[in-house]
């Protein structure tokens, strides 16, 4: 089975990460999706970023920060997910207004504490962050 190509938007303030629940599911996910084909990662993150959260960026407001490659939620074992995590410059950030799209049931702003409401990939994106002291 192919990987799952995806890429991210890690949202920061004040020391807590954006996530977001998706219609109809309880856990605990990052704003992005998948890389459609042709797109690099950075403008998939942007352009996920703007249909999950509302918020509009341009690829010179994010910035690489990790890649990882865990078992995808929901699918078969085996089955990657590669996600590419981009981080969003400070003053792009802190103009940005996050809201629920029509695919978001609801924001959460999470620490470290909340890595048992994520998948794999997200608690892994939560441990990295607070290991960098990026977030609690």
């Amino acid at each position: 089975m192919p990987p799952i190509r995806t890429a991210v938007v890690a949202l920061i303030r004040d020391r807590r990460l954006l996530m977001v629940t998706a219609r109809g599911r309880e856990v605990h996910y990052m704003p992005g999706g998948k890389i459609d084909a042709g797109e690099s990662a950075a403008q998939a993150a942007v352009r996920e970023a703007h249909e999950e959260i509302g918020v509009v960026l341009t690829e010179r407001d994010v910035h690489p920060l990790f890649s990882i490659a865990v078992q995808a939620h929901g699918e078969p074992e085996g089955r990657l997910v590669e996600m590419a995590v981009f981080g969003v410059s400070p003053a792009a950030a802190a103009s940005l207004e996050p809201v629920a799209s029509a695919e978001v049931d609801a924001l959460h702003w999470t620490t470290s504490a909340d890595v048992d409401r994520c998948p794999p990939a997200g608690a892994e994106i939560l441990r990295r962050l607070a290991a960098t002291g990026a977030i609690d």
